[in-house]
């Protein structure tokens, strides 16, 4: 779940969920807070208004503010931490505290309510909470038979009230148990969820990195590293033609190498835009090969013809996304050419048929393809760049000598 910036974008998001679950079950816990203290401020009330005074009342009074002090100071901490040593040192000042109360006053049998639930919200695992409710009925119920003088009548009469009470608590306690377990599972699932969606986004993001790198590591193979090897083999050319007095044909090289060193510029400016190449901007493909085959030529002496065929729309609006890897493939292909093949002539056949493809076809009468031949970054990039739009590359020999750069791809015409 993140979306995808930065080094490692989904740890903070995981970090967000995390948060984001404790302060859920914060909130819970202040609602079990004020409950309670309800409770005991009800149970005050109601202690005078059943007729409770004197001794009997403060010392009531006393044994539920010894319980509050002693669920700020363990048992709200511990319903956060899920501390057992803290629940348990406040479950048995809760146990003692609601006894001493019970036997000042049936009325106060009212902390029960408050006492039953916090066992079971703060003890784990459930037998300690059963065993805890099991000691806090008995004692009360002994606190119940301390406002008669404890005697065993009393404390007969009391028993089965309180194992009333008691299996009412218990059965009530395994169901909000077993309601918090199913709770907490649903909330463990959904923590894992949320970290595999984390490593997922996290994954893409990569992924989606190394991608954009390798896309802009062609765009800058194809456009500016061609485009500045022709500015130096034309100022070396330059600089030979100075020293053999041809000035004429120096200076035609210098205005190609100002021409080049500024089309180097736009592609530079349309890379870092994100904008289509600068050849096909308010042309069409056809244009743009023809633009770079008559450059070729300027550059190298070696002629390009350049043939359009097809009734395709080879002119018409298209996905720009084909013309983009079919300029990319022709710019590839010569710039091989130049290198390696020592040609005298070049071919570039631009087909649209009505087969719903866009072919290109570069060939040269050049030495052709060695014995052992292996693509170096240039082909392979083309390679990727035509397999990524669907389409397929095919290298090898043009005849007797030269080389064969055909390139076929799907098209979808645009309105």
């Amino acid at each position: 779940m993140t979306t995808a910036d930065g080094a490692r974008p989904d740890a903070e998001d995981v970090a967000r969920y995390d948060a984001a679950d404790v302060d859920h079950w914060q909130k819970q816990v202040v609602w079990w807070d004020r409950t309670f203290v309800a409770i005991v401020v009800l149970t005050a009330i109601a202690l005078p208004l059943a007729g409770q005074s004197g001794r009997e009342l403060w010392t009531a009074y006393a044994a539920m503010a010894v319980i509050l002090v002693a669920y700020a100071v363990w048992g709200a901490s511990a319903a956060r931490s899920r501390d057992q040593r803290r629940a348990g040192a406040y479950v048995v000042v809760l146990i003692a505290g609601t006894t001493v109360t019970v036997a000042q006053n049936g009325i106060a049998t009212l902390l029960l309510f408050g006492a039953f639930t916090q066992l079971w919200m703060l003890l784990e695992p459930v037998r300690r909470a059963v065993v805890a409710s099991v000691v806090l009925a008995a004692a009360s119920s002994f606190g119940i038979a301390f406002q008669e003088g404890f005697d065993v009548p009393t404390l007969l009469e009391a028993a089965p009230q309180m194992a009333i009470a008691l299996a009412f608590a218990i059965m009530l306690g395994l169901w909000v148990a077993t309601t918090m377990q199913r709770s907490d599972e649903r909330a463990r699932l959904l923590h894992e969820l949320r970290h595999a969606q984390a490593e997922v986004a996290a994954s893409h993001h990569a992924a989606g990195v190394t991608a954009e790198r390798e896309r802009i590591a062609r765009e800058i193979h194809d456009t500016l590293a061609q485009g500045f090897t022709s500015v130096v083999t034309q100022a070396q050319a330059a600089v030979s033609d100075l020293d053999r007095g041809q000035q004429d044909r120096a200076l035609e090289r210098l205005h190609l190498v100002e021409q080049t060193a500024r089309d180097n510029l736009a592609e530079a400016r349309a890379l870092v835009a994100a904008f289509a190449p600068v050849p096909l901007q308010g042309s069409t493909l056809a244009e743009a090969l023809r633009r770079l085959a008559d450059r070729f030529t300027a550059e190298t002496g070696v002629a390009v013809r350049l043939d359009v065929s097809g009734t395709g729309p080879a002119d018409a609006p298209r996905d720009a996304a084909a013309d983009v890897v079919v300029l990319r493939a022709a710019q590839e292909a010569l710039a091989n050419v130049r290198r390696h093949a020592g040609a005298d002539a070049v071919t570039i056949r631009l087909d649209a048929g009505t087969d719903a493809a866009l072919r290109l076809e570069v060939t040269d009468d050049g030495r052709g393809l060695p014995a052992e031949h292996a693509e170096g970054l240039g082909l392979a990039g083309m390679r990727e760049r035509v397999a990524a739009a669907g389409g397929r590359l095919d290298v090898g020999p043009a005849g007797d000598h030269g080389t064969r750069v055909a390139v076929s791809l799907p098209l979808e015409e645009t309105s």
